[in-house]
C-alpha cells in the first residue's frame, strides 16, 4: 500500500509536468498545447466576428451559441488548470495574461444576465499575444520598445504641436464662418472648425466647401499646410526612435517579456524575473547566446 508521502510526490510531480505543458513552450507537449490554444483562440475570435453578421446569425443560431459554449468551457477549464499548477496563482491571476484569461471567459456567462454581453469576448484576440512566446519572437518586442520609449520622449512636444495645430483650426475655422457664412453650409464655428479639420488633415470629406473665392484662396493655403504638419509628428518620433536605439544598445534585454533593463549588473529582468540575455546588438547575441530563462506565469 502507498505511504502518504509516496501519494503526494505523485501528486506533485503530475501538477509538475502539467505546469511545464501548460506553461512552457520548450517541449513537443507545451508547444502543441500552445499552438491548439492558438488555434482555438482564433476560432472563438471568428465566431464572435461571424455572429455580428446578421444573415449568418440568424441562419445558425443554435450552432454558434453552442460552439460559443464549447470555447468558454475551454477556456475556464484551461483558466483553473494554471490556476492549479501555477507556482504563484495569486501573481499569475494578477498578470496581464492572467487578467486577460480571466476576462476571455466571463462575458458568456454575463450574458445569461445581460443579454449581448458575449460581444465582448473580442477581448480573446488579445491571447493571440502568446504567438510571441510560443514561437521565440519574444525578442521582436525590443523593436516595440524602442518605438514606447520614443513616444514617451516626445510626448511633450506632440502635445505642444498638437495644441497648435488645434488652436489654428478654431482660428481657420472662425475665419472660414465669417467669410462663408451659413448661407454655403457653415452655419455655425463649430461647423468652420470641423471643417478646418478635416480640410488640414487632408481627409476632405466634401460634405462643406467654401464657395466664395476668399474662402477657397485660405482652403488652399491650409490644405498646403497640412502636408507639413503631417510631417512635423513624425521627424518628432523618428529623432527620439533614434535617441532611443543608440541608448538602448548599452542596455540589457530579455527575451521573455521583452523589457530593456539599463542596469548592467542585473541579472533578472525587473519586469518578469527572467535571466537576461548578454548586452543587446553585440555579437554574442546576434550569434545566439544567452543566460538560462526561468519561466514566469505571468508571462506565459
Amino acid at each position: 500500500m502507498s505511504s502518504p508521502r509516496t501519494g503526494r510526490e505523485g501528486a506533485d510531480g503530475w501538477r509538475e509536468r502539467t505546469r511545464h505543458v501548460i506553461f512552457e513552450a520548450d517541449t513537443p507537449a507545451g508547444k502543441a498545447f500552445d499552438v491548439v490554444l492558438l488555434v482555438t483562440i482564433g476560432v472563438s475570435v471568428l465566431l464572435v466576428m461571424f455572429e455580428s453578421v446578421g444573415g449568418i446569425s440568424r441562419r445558425y443560431p443554435t450552432t454558434l451559441l453552442a460552439l460559443e459554449w464549447v470555447v468558454t468551457i475551454l477556456f475556464t477549464l484551461e483558466y483553473v488548470a494554471r490556476l492549479a499548477t501555477a507556482e504563484h496563482p495569486a501573481r499569475y491571476a494578477r498578470s496581464f495574461f492572467g487578467v486577460i484569461d480571466l476576462l476571455a471567459t466571463l462575458p458568456v456567462y454575463i450574458s445569461i444576465v445581460i443579454p449581448g454581453a458575449q460581444s465582448l469576448l473580442v477581448v480573446r484576440s488579445l491571447r493571440l499575444l502568446r504567438v510571441f512566446r510560443v514561437f521565440k519572437m519574444a525578442h521582436w518586442l525590443r523593436e516595440a520598445n524602442y518605438l514606447l520609449d520614443a513616444v514617451r520622449s516626445s510626448a511633450q512636444k506632440v502635445i505642444v504641436f498638437l495644441l497648435t495645430v488645434l488652436l489654428i483650426n478654431v482660428i481657420v475655422g472662425s475665419t472660414m464662418y465669417v467669410i462663408e457664412g451659413a448661407a454655403n453650409g457653415f452655419d455655425s464655428m463649430f461647423r468652420g472648425v470641423y471643417w478646418s479639420i478635416v480640410t488640414m488633415s487632408t481627409v476632405g470629406f466634401g460634405d462643406i466647401a467654401p464657395q466664395t473665392g476668399l474662402g477657397q484662396v485660405l482652403a488652399a493655403a491650409l490644405m498646403i499646410m497640412g502636408y507639413s504638419v503631417i510631417a512635423v509628428p513624425t521627424g518628432i518620433v523618428s529623432a527620439e526612435m533614434t535617441s532611443a536605439r543608440h541608448s538602448a544598445r548599452q542596455r540589457r534585454t530579455c527575451a521573455t517579456c521583452g523589457h530593456d533593463e539599463p542596469d548592467q549588473a542585473a541579472r533578472f529582468c525587473r519586469r518578469c524575473g527572467a535571466g537576461l540575455d548578454v548586452v543587446a546588438d553585440t555579437p554574442s547575441t546576434a550569434s545566439g547566446l544567452s543566460m538560462s530563462r526561468p519561466s514566469v506565469e505571468g508571462e506565459a
